[in-house]
């Protein structure tokens, strides 16, 4: 791996540093209800900017170094360093919420922002986390998860969307058509009740209740409740408040991505009635180089889900997957309106499927 690559991951922290980073503009400029907005610029304005200027990452590690890569410590230092880097972030930016006076739009883009650096740093950082197989990296995921109260996820992800992926069966899959405002409430609903249904069946299949104290689920909710619970005794109602909306603009964000990665594309049934095995061919793909080194490989999708437990330092790009024709952070924004959403992806989704190539 070249070792602007291996240094660049950790450009993901400029993520949390841009909520100070808006406060000093604000203090320095006398606006700080303008820049309470200042990280959605940079994210949704800047890095698709910058990420058309840096250009595509489509190389891959070469077979004989993936085993070394994947056993490197630095890798998965970056990932864990993201726990006490998103506790304290969260903590000064609620504290700072609270004092700083934005007014109502300031406010709304202060709690945006931090939502939006919640889903980089502690959903996507927690969505590596959990699909690896030693416990410390497990708990993690599940600890950044918790401080956006969407810790289902850590249950729901591994074995509802990775089981039905591509499929009718999956409220993370968005079909065909289907706008981005209709996908969202059905998804974040579906998949928190999911989880906990699954984790009821885990429990019943080894003779126990659902509500039983190993239920994994209930342990992150205790953490979740504690952690809203320090933000009412310490900042009163609009503190509680702030924490609740910071995780859901976070567990909205994750979802959005979601309804990036999967959309209109599906798994043929087969005569069992089973669906086929997934594929590379399942995800939308993306190769920007910015954007893959900020998200940890995000956009390598489809590599992830032929793939899943594959770190992310060694995830593979395929040219023969879906190819979206910008970074995660351009079709988040683009999502947001369905018409221009159809009118750049269903073209471009036919012509793949014609076997014509996702990026002609």
């Amino acid at each position: 791996m070249p070792f602007w690559k291996r240094i660049g991951f950790a450009i993901v922290f400029v993520v949390p540093a841009l909520m100070p980073l808006a406060a000093w503009l604000g203090a320095r400029s006398g606006h700080p209800g303008l820049f309470a907005w200042f990280p959605l610029f940079f994210l949704f304005v800047l890095l698709p900017l910058a990420d058309q200027a840096v250009g595509h990452d489509p190389g891959n590690p070469a077979p004989a170094d993936e085993a070394t890569l994947a056993a490197d410590r630095w890798f998965r230092l970056l990932t864990l360093l993201a726990v006490p880097v998103q506790y304290a972030v969260l903590a000064w930016s609620l504290r700072h919420w609270a004092q700083a006076g934005f007014g109502l739009a300031g406010g709304i883009g202060w709690l945006l922002s931090l939502g939006v650096v919640g889903g980089v740093l502690a959903i996507n950082v927690a969505h590596e986390l959990i699909h690896k197989d030693t416990r410390l990296e497990r708990v993690a995921g599940g600890l950044l998860l918790a401080s956006v109260g969407y810790h289902g996820f850590k249950v729901e992800h591994l074995r509802g969307h990775h089981v039905q992926v591509a499929t009718p069966e999956d409220a993370s899959s968005a079909r065909f058509g289907q706008s981005l405002w209709r996908f969202l409430p059905r998804a974040l609903l579906h998949n928190t009740r999911n989880a906990w249904r699954l984790e009821a069946e885990r429990l019943r299949r080894r003779g126990l209740r659902g509500w039983h104290w190993r239920n994994e689920l209930l342990g992150w909710s205790a953490l979740w409740v504690a952690l809203a619970g320090i933000a009412f005794a310490v900042l009163g109602m609009p503190g509680l408040l702030a924490f609740v909306v910071q995780g859901l603009v976070a567990a909205c964000a994750l979802e959005i991505i979601n309804y990036v990665e999967h959309y209109g594309l599906s798994r043929r049934r087969l005569a069992d009635g089973r669906y086929e095995r997934t594929t590379h061919l399942h995800s939308w793909n993306a190769d920007f180089a910015l954007t893959n080194l900020l998200l940890f490989h995000l956009q390598r999708h489809s590599d992830h889900h032929a793939h899943a437990s594959r770190r992310y330092q060694v995830l593979r790009h395929h040219p023969d997957s879906p190819q979206l024709p910008g970074g995660y952070a351009a079709m988040f924004v683009l999502a947001l309106f369905p018409p221009l959403w159809f009118r750049v992806i269903h073209p471009r989704l036919q012509r793949w499927q014609a076997g014509e190539g996702a990026a002609s």
